[in-house]
């Protein structure tokens, strides 16, 4: 037993002086933690100042039931509870009750409110017993942040988001995630908190020992107006013609400003939101839509012209014994290249991109290249893949005997929407090609932190020449009878564009399906905005061509554009002397300088002119009528005082 006693003797000395240091630090750091408060993120707002996004504070409220002395638990528990019971509804009996059972219990975290607003919070902490604070009424207070989106389901996949799972896995959509690290999320504060049991920790202080620093606001280029614009008509249509999924994109045509961007999928219960942002991360051949790159590559090549003609045959071309097929039963027979372009004819436009590039087809790819079609846009949002382009010099199983063929009718290729649309935008910007934006500043407050301006992927994509030739044809595609966008004519507004009906899994007859676009800008003469609209998978029984889906949601947005944010030109003003205007300036001023006091002369001066002098003067003015003065009460050279009254005849 003594060995025993010595053994224990032994040990306690030990732990308490040679392992003591370690068994302190290990007893702190199972009992005290140092938790992250983190800060708010900044706010993303439209380019009106309309807020898009916001962290909300949110708060839970606790109790500590045994920090309280006796004496003050028993004077403030009554207050507490009937000011609980206003607050919530429940009886006062009910949280004499409660709370008195969490002190029997020994509970320390006994939650009184969870998930409150700034305003219920600072309610609740001027209750009685609360409002004496963590050390003398045991008041607990936790706060979090909560992301909210004012606009609801409108934009919400670009506007975006910042995820962190159990595991830290990080998931970054949209504006929100691709500019959340560097200037959205701020730098997070930290706060005390010891551990009370039940796996529960409770703040040391009621303070925290760093405030967490906001992060920055951002202001996007989106116009909510023409976003809401935006997503009812593409949401419209999709409901109407049953699609899969859809999107619209918006753009300034001058400065690549993005002012809105669409995207609505169908969930199982048949419901539209914004599920992907297929605007910028969906790769898909766009059919004929890529027409316009490929003429305006031969155009450009001096390879073909507008006005050559063309044989569309019966409407079937056949390569490699593989057909293709005009929309046209028995086709157009000779048509030029320009008609070719405005009725979308498959023949018509493969005839003529065969006959120019069948030799030398690198050629044609080369000239894609030049326009900057074979480039991503480097957004910084993530998720955007790289065009595919087969070119025969690179051998990765995309280029094959009938590839420049398919190419010319945009099938083998592969682009997003907004890489379609940065094309088009190109062309209505008369060559200038430039990178689409989703930011205007970065501001703090009132102070801009970063600006953010345009920039230019290509300052020239092709000849001026060449523009306006382009630039005609996707005008009369509209304005042409023949052309296939004429159902969008209208004469009140004019806009140019292309229209797309793509086979989808054509591979697999029983799934094919199709996907129908439409790209352009408006007004035609004068771009303002460039547009595009794709539509996946409409119900093949209701419609599928692009001019029946697509178009009419880009008319009804280029309509409302016009009617609700009608554009104006700004106009200098003029310098235009006027000599009646004149002399009756200096007649007036000549008289304000002369009399002070003394009457003047107004006859004949205009009303509203003998108005201001006199009333300068200090007189009362009592006229009747409008036009010249005819006569005055008081005459000319008489002193006059100050409130004096005065008769003019007009």
């Amino acid at each position: 037993m003594f060995v025993f006693a010595i053994a224990i003797a032994f040990k306690l000395f030990n732990i308490q002086f040679v392992q003591g240091e370690k068994y302190r630090d290990l007893a702190e750091q199972r009992t005290i933690k140092n938790v992250i408060i983190p800060a708010n993120r900044g706010n993303v707002y439209a380019s009106d100042g309309s807020l898009l996004a916001t962290s909300i504070p949110k708060y839970d409220i606790r109790l500590d039931a045994i920090t309280p002395t006796n004496k003050i638990f028993e004077k403030y528990i009554t207050p507490l509870c009937d000011s609980l019971s206003k607050y919530t509804g429940k009886s006062s009996s009910y949280y004499q009750k409660d709370i008195r059972k969490a002190r029997a219990n020994k509970n320390r975290y006994y939650l009184i409110a969870r998930n409150i607003n700034y305003t219920d919070y600072t309610r609740l902490r001027n209750f009685p017993l609360l409002n004496l604070g963590a050390f003398k009424g045991g008041l607990i207070v936790e706060q979090t942040t909560k992301r909210e989106h004012p606009m609801g389901g409108i934009a919400q996949r670009t506007i975006g988001y910042e995820r962190i799972d159990e595991d830290n896995n990080v998931t970054r959509a949209g504006i929100d995630g691709a500019f959340g690290v560097k200037y959205l999320r701020g730098t997070d504060g930290h706060r005390w908190k010891q551990k009370i049991g039940h796996g529960q920790w409770k703040p040391i202080t009621d303070f925290n020992e760093v405030e967490p620093k906001d992060g920055y606001d951002v202001y996007t280029t989106i116009d909510v107006n023409i976003q809401d614009i935006a997503h009812h008509a593409l949401l419209e249509q999709l409901e109407k013609y049953k699609a899969d999924h859809g999107c619209v994109i918006v753009m300034e045509t001058k400065t690549g400003e993005i002012r809105a961007i669409s995207n609505l999928g169908r969930n199982s219960d048949g419901y539209y939101y914004e599920r992907l942002n297929y605007a910028i991360g969906e790769s898909h051949e766009p059919g004929s839509t890529f027409k316009l790159m490929a003429l305006t590559a031969a155009l450009e090549d001096k390879v073909i012209d507008t006005s050559d003609v063309v044989d569309t045959k019966n409407g079937i071309l056949t390569f490699y014994g593989k057909p293709v097929r005009d929309s046209k039963h028995g086709g157009y027979g000779k048509i030029s290249i320009a008609k070719a372009f405005e009725v979308s004819s498959n023949t018509g436009i493969v005839a003529a991109i065969d006959k120019a590039y069948k030799n030398q087809p690198s050629k044609f790819v080369e000239r894609l290249y030049s326009m900057n079609l074979n480039n991503d846009l480097d957004l910084p949002l993530i998720g955007e893949p790289k065009p595919i382009i087969p070119d025969p010099r690179i051998k990765n199983g995309r280029w094959s005997g009938i590839a420049l063929q398919w190419m010319a009718y945009g099938y083998g290729v592969s682009f997003t929407p907004l890489q379609t649309l940065t094309f088009y935008n190109a062309i209505a910007n008369d060559g200038e090609m430039v990178k689409p934006q989703f930011l205007r500043e970065v501001r703090e407050f009132d102070k801009t932190i970063v600006p953010f301006k345009k920039e230019v992927i290509n300052p020239q994509i092709c000849s001026k020449e060449t523009i306006l030739k382009v630039k005609q044809l996707l005008k009369e595609v509209v304005e042409k009878p023949h052309g296939t966008g004429h159902k969008l004519y209208s004469p009140n507004f004019s806009m140019a564009g292309k229209t797309g009906t793509c086979q989808k899994d054509y591979a697999q007859k029983d799934k094919l399906s199709y996907i129908s676009s439409f790209a352009g800008f408006f007004p035609a003469e004068n771009p303002k905005y460039s547009c595009i609209v794709v539509i996946h998978e409409p119900d093949k029984s209701v419609g599928y061509y692009g001019a029946d889906v697509s178009g009419p949601v880009f008319k009804k947005i280029a309509q409302k554009i016009f009617t609700d944010t009608p554009i104006t030109d700004e106009v200098k003003s003029l310098q235009f002397k006027n000599t009646i205007v004149d002399n009756d300036f200096k007649t007036y001023y000549d008289v304000a300088q002369t009399y002070k006091t003394i009457m003047p002369d107004v006859t004949g001066m205009p009303t509203m002119d003998a108005l201001a002098l006199l009333e300068n003067m200090g007189l009362n003015v009592k006229i009747g009528g409008v036009g010249i003065v005819k006569s005055q009460s008081i005459e000319k050279g008489i002193k006059v005082k100050r409130n004096q009254t005065v008769f003019l005849e007009i």
